[in-house]
């Protein structure tokens, strides 16, 4: 423990980012109890005491040409935020995630001898790949949370560590079910599907419609069904609300902010927009059915840069298809009711016990105490006496 006063730059862009920031602030106090932190903070960072200068649903921005529409405010966003740092300095800069934005405003504040850390690799293994050399000349420490990652750093010798992921340390590997039920009032026998149509405003116009009119459809064959939708914060719920009011007043579902761990351990089945939630349901051992639309340019664009196999996240760390893919034209209501019907009309199949083996497995390979590793992981390079060039 020192009583050093730091100074911490920190910047959060999505809830997924707000998860990891918040557990490493958590393990940074404890070795830094006089340290402060400032940047863009998502709530459960400010709950830890970070100091947000702008919004965190300023950054919550997806694909490249929703990116260019966003620019000008996303430019003046990253210009204010790099002038307050290099007029007042911190001691080292973290940008989690969020590498577009992120990358950039380090490799400014790493010019002028600030130490910079970026937590969550960008996916140089599935796109742009040289993309590893623009990282190494803008961070110090790259901080990676799945164990393959590293090798592709190790080949180019670039500074990285392996932290795993602070959600695989949070969930249990055998999640209690019976105690999410009656956490949300549920009862054990209820058929439930979580639905979570993303943490974005484009997420949910894009996907809530389809989602909730594939529920409906599945309610046709199992009419206890019994749907609940997380959402992030009061701007998606009221985005939910809204659309549940115009269209489908009559829909008995539940809306409820936060929970979507809860809520997703205490389902049978999960319909999800793909993203960092499919590793959390993962995590959860759900199946899910995942989907995603992106705009016709930016699909076109990802078909020819993007080279991996998979881009739900358990497939990709399995190397194998273990979740249902959904993708463009291929999200409709007769695709997705034909994959989640049998996982909710036979939970306890052979399939099933083989799918939660397998994530388990994947469980334990991530679950390496990741707030404590990143913060020891920091508070070295802090300690550092030198920069790495």
């Amino acid at each position: 423990m020192s009583d050093k006063a730091l100074k911490i730059g920190i910047v959060a862009g999505e809830a997924s980012g707000d998860i990891l920031a918040a557990g490493l602030i958590k393990q940074l106090k404890k070795q830094f109890p006089n340290a402060s932190f400032e940047g863009i903070a998502g709530p459960k960072m400010q709950n830890q005491g970070c100091h947000s200068l702008f919004e965190m649903e300023e950054l919550s921005v997806m694909g490249l040409v929703e990116v260019l529409s966003r620019i000008r405010r996303l430019m003046f966003v990253r210009k204010t935020l790099t002038q307050h740092f290099l007029t007042n300095p911190p001691d080292v800069f973290i940008g989690v995630d969020a590498p577009d934005f992120n990358l950039s405003l380090e490799a400014k504040l790493k010019k002028r001898g600030i130490k910079t850390v970026q937590y969550v690799s960008p996916t140089v293994w599935a796109w742009r790949e040289k993309r590893i050399f623009k990282i190494a000349k803008a961070t110090n420490l790259v901080l990676s949370i799945f164990p393959f990652e590293k090798k592709v750093y190790d080949k180019h010798q670039i500074p990285c560590d392996f932290v795993g992921h602070t959600m695989a340390d949070d969930i249990d590997i055998k999640p209690d079910m019976v105690a999410a039920r009656v956490a949300l009032n549920l009862k054990q026998n209820d058929v439930v599907l979580a639905v979570l149509p993303g943490s974005r405003k484009r997420e949910v116009d894009t996907l809530l419609d389809v989602f909730i009119q594939s529920s409906l459809k599945i309610r046709q064959d199992i009419p206890d069904l019994k749907v609940l939708i997380p959402v992030v914060n009061r701007q998606r719920k009221q985005q939910v609300d809204e659309y549940l009011q115009t269209h489908l007043p009559e829909l008995d579902c539940r809306v409820v902010i936060g929970h979507a761990r809860e809520v997703m351990i205490a389902s049978d089945a999960v319909l999800l927009a793909s993203g960092t939630a499919t590793l959390e349901a993962m995590l959860c051992k759900k199946n899910m059915v995942t989907a995603y639309q992106l705009s016709p340019i930016t699909y076109q664009l990802m078909r020819w840069l993007y080279k991996a196999k998979y881009f739900a996240l358990p497939n990709v760390l399995a190397d194998e298809k273990l979740i249902p893919e959904l993708l463009q034209e291929e999200v409709n209501v007769e695709n997705i009711v034909d994959l989640l019907l049998p996982m909710l009309a036979d939970k306890n199949s052979a399939q099933q016990q083989q799918l939660v083996s397998k994530f388990e497995g994947l469980h334990q390979s991530l679950k390496q105490d990741a707030d404590v590793q990143a913060a020891k992981a920091v508070a070295n390079l802090i300690a550092s006496g030198c920069l790495v060039k």
